[in-house]
């Protein structure tokens, strides 16, 4: 029989002094947060008993505790064998805190226990919401501001302070006795979990050089040095001492030099004494407007030092022109939590798309219980919330990232009285919000953007025989209209039954009142595109499967197509055999000038990532201006045949991948060291279409160096999008995705910059960052 050896048990002396030390370490991050002394940060530095509620019969008590690295939340769990981590969350995964009954959750299972000791953390991953009760409104209070306190302050932590917080957070990690001494086995295992494997010789190296007090073990100064070494970015000291002098500084006039001569900044002259007021920490350094290397890092890993250029994080294009003449962020399906067959449906997916910029969203409408009308992919398993829980969700979040309006695509399938309740719901509940008569009398084309600031759109059937949507109504009640049924395009065996049994009819009888609630989004059959003697009415609008989309693209001639869109919407979705939820690339349909190109936003992957890149545009506002070319009358641009033409000057993209830092693990495993590589894909039209990789770096995801240099000829510019995406490579399976980014060629910023790497999902790593420099010149 094998005995377990049991840990000897500390005195109270030693325990004392632990948690002394503990409490310590906690007010040194507070104070790197900003938060010293701070009430709340010291309540939940305390913890307290909360109850979690999971459903109507599922409501039990659990302590949560702030650890004292003031990032992550440990919470009890009554589980068997669970394990310590998952028994832990990062306060960088929280999108936001909500106080009262604001999720579903709490709207069902909570209405008993007043809403002041109420609230839910939302995750920004796939996670469920988790909905708690305090015992009191003061504990309530006190996690609701804390937790606010801390994403906040976090947030605005520079990469420097973020990167020094992580580090002294795994150095605590490392140091397993507690003892705040590093032996060469905690340095090698802390070398581990910052994502490095060092043999046995580097590893004794860097501990004999870090130990002058020759103990066996590193304290204090010696783990200061430690840390130096660590974080040293020889690749910018290089650069720094071109424009530095033999003390170490650099003048502001050789600042401007490095800005305007590697930078491209053209407002050199006035951008160099701000960033040195800015970035520079050293005060003899700023008195005598010059800057440090330490300095120049801050820059570098600063909002000015990034790939993407700052003025487009603001709306910089023209928002005046006819709706018609933008890309607008559209989901499909925006009920839909996971795939299209059994998936749940929650008011929290529209939350979620509407935070992302989405400006379009879908809600396929049924016959539901007590006259009430629900939400759900029809035919299948999927679940069913209420109409008039999505319209209130809406009307609460539209307008937080974007004022610029929102559409709400209709899939109508109820009986004519309870789309008399929908047509109510949104009257009642949206109120002014609700788009209801033409702006400003404009009858003969859309209104733009920004006359219709923080308007909410129908877009649905109008009654055949009423006047048209835009000159005023008749008193017809209600009548025959075609029915448009995408649901029953689903590539199912289930489903294809069910659409059988039901003998689905071509047209459905539709409300007046329902009817009228549209103006600009009459949603019509496509017939054809306008024979010039008799054009169709600007805002008639159809939609289209990705498929009949591309087909139309081919067959048509892409002009036919652009010259569509230039006039009238297009919606896409995608096609019926994705049950999986899985999406198409959108960028064969903008670049024929389809608008309201729907993905469904709960897939992360390729398609999303270049989605979200190019709707970061233009301010994050969900509408990006369609180049000139795409809203020209008299264009003859054709993607699939690029000629001669004002479609701007071809560009030729060099790029040097340099280094990456503190990449995060995939595997969670200790001994798991990743081996990145990083991939540059171009994605616009198919001439551009391109893809180039790095070498792999074996087991270095904390400073790996590529110094690899690429050239990319860019045909039209205007269209292009790159995708940096970093990847842990496997000999013997797919390699695992690291972290990406993707952004518009247009955004693209030149000379060195640090591109900040997002998850899978498209939330920001804290601190993984790719150090690249990027030269575009004009193409002879």
């Amino acid at each position: 029989m094998q005995c377990i050896r049991r840990q000897p048990k500390r005195t109270v002396s030693q325990e004392n002094i632990l948690l002394e030390q503990s409490r310590r370490v906690a007010a040194l991050n507070g104070i790197r947060l900003g938060l010293k002394d701070d009430k709340d940060l010291k309540f939940l530095l305390k913890g307290s008993q909360l109850l979690k509620v999971k459903s109507s019969s599922w409501r039990k008590e659990r302590f949560y505790k702030l650890q004292e690295d003031c990032k992550t939340i440990w919470q009890e769990s009554k589980k068997v064998l669970r394990s310590p981590e998952s028994q832990i969350f990062s306060i960088e995964d929280i999108r936001d805190v909500r106080s009262g009954h604001k999720t579903e959750g709490m709207e069902k299972y909570a209405k008993d226990v007043p809403e002041y000791r109420c609230f839910s953390i939302i995750f920004k991953d796939q996670r469920k919401n988790l909905d708690l009760i305090a015992s009191s409104e003061d504990d309530a209070n006190h996690w609701i501001a804390g937790l606010g306190k801390i994403i906040a302050h976090s947030n605005s932590m520079n990469q420097k302070q973020k990167l020094q917080h992580w580090i002294h957070t795994c150095l605590r990690k490392a140091d397993k006795n507690k003892d705040n001494k590093m032996s060469l086995k905690e340095l090698k295992d802390f070398l581990k979990e910052v994502n490095i494997e060092v043999d046995d010789y580097h590893a004794k190296k860097i501990f004999q050089h870090c130990d002058k007090s020759k103990t066996e073990a590193l304290e204090d100064d010696e783990i200061e040095e430690f840390y130096k070494i660590l974080t040293e970015r020889k690749e910018i000291d290089s650069i720094f001492q071109v424009y530095s002098d033999p003390e170490g500084f650099m003048s502001c006039q050789n600042l401007v030099r490095f800005l305007y001569e590697v930078q491209q900044e053209e407002d050199a002259v006035v951008a160099a004494p701000a960033l040195i007021q800015r970035y520079e920490p050293n005060e003899r350094a700023k008195r005598g407007n010059a800057m440090t290397k330490d300095g120049f890092l801050m820059y570098l890993l600063s909002d000015e030092g990034n790939i993407f250029n700052p003025l487009h994080r603001r709306v910089y294009q023209d928002m005046t022109q006819p709706l018609s003449h933008y890309l607008v962020s559209s989901s499909h399906n925006t009920y839909l939590m996971e795939d299209q067959i059994t998936g749940p449906s929650s008011t929290e997916a529209y939350i979620r798309a509407l935070t992302k910029g989405c400006r379009c969203v879908e809600l396929d409408c049924w016959d539901g219980p007590n006259s009430e009308p629900v939400i759900y992919h029809g035919y299948t398993l999927t679940s069913k919330i209420l109409f008039s829980d999505v319209i209130k969700a809406i009307k609460n979040y539209a307008f937080k990232t974007s004022p610029y309006p929102v559409i709400i695509s209709l899939e109508n399938h109820c009986s004519v009285d309870q789309q008399k309740v929908m047509a109510q719901h949104m009257t009642t509940i949206l109120q002014d919000m609700l788009l209801v008569a033409p702006v400003d009398g404009n009858k003969s084309q859309f209104p733009s953007p920004e006359q219709l600031k923080g308007k909410i759109l129908v877009k649905g059937k109008k009654l055949s025989r009423q006047e048209d949507p835009i000159n005023g109504n008749n008193n017809l009640e209600a009548e025959d209209v075609s029915d448009e049924d995408e649901a029953a395009e689903i590539e199912d065996e289930s489903v294809k039954t069910k659409v059988e049994q039901k003998g689905k009819s071509d047209t459905l009888k539709l409300a007046k009142e329902l009817s009228d609630t549209v103006v600009y989004c009459k949603s019509v059959h496509f017939e054809g595109f306008d024979d010039p003697n008799h054009p169709r009415a600007f805002y008639e609008m159809s939609s289209f499967s990705e498929s009949k989309a591309l087909k139309l693209a081919q067959e048509s001639g892409t002009s036919s197509f652009i010259h569509h869109n230039i006039r009238h919407l297009s919606r896409i979705y995608p096609a019926g055999w994705r049950t999986d939820s899985s999406n198409y690339s959108p960028v064969d349909l903008w670049n024929v000038g389809c608008q309201i190109v729907a993905l469904n936003f709960q897939t992360a992957g390729t398609e999303m990532d270049v989605y979200q890149g190019r709707f970061q545009d233009n301010g994050f506002s969900g509408y990006v201006l369609k180049p000139e070319f795409l809203r020209d009358e008299q264009t003859k641009f054709n993607p699939k045949s690029i000629t001669e033409g004002t479609w701007g000057t071809k560009k030729k993209l060099l790029l040097k991948i340099i280094s990456g830092q503190q990449l995060p693990k995939v595997n969670k495993s200790k001994n798991s060291i990743v081996d990145p590589k990083v991939t540059i894909e171009i994605h616009g039209v198919q001439q551009d279409n391109n893809k180039k990789q790095t070498k792999v770096i074996e087991n270095n995801g904390f400073n790996p160096n590529w110094n690899e240099e690429f050239t990319f000829d860019i045909e039209i510019p205007a269209l292009a999008l790159v995708r940096f995406v970093v990847e842990d490579f496997d000999m013997s399976t797919k390699n695992d995705f690291i972290g990406q980014y993707t952004l518009p060629f247009t955004s693209l910023k030149q000379g060195y910059r640090h591109i900040h790497l997002l998850t899978k999902n498209g939330d920001p790593y804290s601190s993984s960052t790719l150090f690249v420099y990027i030269n575009i010149q004009d193409c002879d």
